[in-house]
């Protein structure tokens, strides 16, 4: 199998049934057409991304090289980054963000109440953690699309493992992206430097161990990063709670009943649809699983959407069921690299969805056959009709 394969509409809408197939005959793939691997089993991806001596994080999507930001980094490197960075993002800072987050949720959902039907992920899961960044980071609300065309030229980075005329095109739009994104964030630098505000950006910069605080590239990774990590997570997260719910209405029922709940059915929707379906991994050395060697000095691609169904990790892999418990998915990551945005998303989700089903009463998508999003890492629709109704 090519990675062609998982490119096509129908198949990114919907490869779960072509990943059960793969962890049944082949779970350990190789793609000879550019000589890269696809890890599709529970515990072949876990390892992925807990053996970092053996997997480096030091990989990317062909093409493009290595990246420098956090997450492609091995400790001793990435150890120093994510304590330096952790000081400014802290759980307490971010729950203190919960009533601007849930006033933003309310102001992008009012136009649309009277109407009773919207594009839930163009009105609402697109611009909503777009609108939590720009806060976070002291960014003013006329440069959200600029924000937007940064954020989606990160995304398509994913698209290099195509190969031929797509990743050109992707490694293209994101220097051109570097280009514009390089003086902007440098002129924030400078301001919050002069006068130091409470944001995130203030904080970055003045973050310290041990004598040591971040450089100014190190501040524009991490700034990239988060524009990725920190708004097509989330909106996928959203939009992908819907799609389930639209889908399974008796569940639906049950967390509308107590919407303390809806917390457990994230973590459900995490698993059954992930927002975030791959991660890249690149061989440290000769490793062998499922009697199969993958030689040192490949790329590895470690399926995240794959493990979260697999079957012999959850029961029932292949139904949605909001009461599942435990639910061990690896929808964040896992080990070291964990994401350090994991309480943000589910925050900013939960609070979009008590939004949505405490003013509405009805939840009907109207498109199933959704187009899906651009990127080949990414899982969840572009667009997502829907009806709503006011209780």
């Amino acid at each position: 199998m090519s990675i062609a394969t998982l490119l096509g509409d129908a198949v990114r809408r919907n490869p779960y049934p072509l990943y059960t197939a793969l962890r049944r005959v082949r779970p350990v793939l190789r793609d000879r057409a550019h000589d890269f691997w696809l890890l599709f089993d529970h515990a072949s991806v876990q390892r992925a991304l807990v053996d970092h001596e053996t997997f480096s994080s030091r990989a990317a999507p062909p093409g493009g090289g290595p990246l420098d930001w956090m997450i492609f980094t091995d400790p001793p490197r990435h150890t120093k980054l994510r304590a330096l960075v952790m000081r400014t993002f802290t759980p307490r800072a971010i729950a203190a963000l919960e009533p601007r987050i849930r006033e933003l949720a309310a102001g992008l959902l009012a136009p649309h109440l009277d109407r009773g039907a919207m594009d839930l992920v163009r009105d609402y899961a697109d611009p909503l953690p777009l609108a939590v960044i720009m806060e976070l980071l002291g960014m003013p609300p006329t440069d959200r699309e600029r924000l937007a065309t940064w954020t989606g030229s990160i995304l398509g980075l994913g698209d290099t493992v195509a190969g031929g005329n797509r990743a050109a095109r992707a490694i293209s739009r994101y220097r051109d992206a570097k280009e514009d994104m390089s003086p902007y964030l440098t002129a924030l630098l400078v301001a919050r430097r002069a006068i130091p505000r409470d944001d995130l950006l203030s904080r970055l910069v003045a973050a310290e161990i041990d004598g040591e605080r971040l450089s100014d590239d190190e501040i524009f990774d991490f700034f990239q990063l988060l524009l990725l990590a920190g708004s097509e997570t989330t909106t996928n997260l959203i939009a992908n709670a819907a799609v389930c719910f639209s889908a399974h209405p008796r569940q639906l029922a049950w967390v509308r009943a107590d919407l303390a709940r809806l917390p457990a059915a994230i973590e459900e929707v995490l698993r059954y649809r992930s927002p975030a379906q791959l991660i890249f991994r690149f061989t440290a050395r000769d490793v062998t699983l499922h009697g199969r060697t993958i030689p040192k000095g490949k790329l590895v691609m470690a399926m995240i959407g794959s493990a979260n169904r697999d079957e012999r990790r959850f029961p029932n892999a292949s139904q949605f069921d909001v009461t599942r418990e435990p639910i061990p998915h690896v929808g964040f990551g896992h080990g070291i690299h964990f994401c350090l945005g994991a309480a943000l998303a589910r925050l900013e989700a939960r609070v979009a969805l008590e939004e949505l089903l405490t003013r509405t009463d009805c939840l009907h998508v109207t498109n199933p056959k959704w187009a899906p999003r651009r990127a080949v890492n990414v899982h969840g629709p572009r667009a997502l009709e829907v009806v709503l109704r006011m209780p």
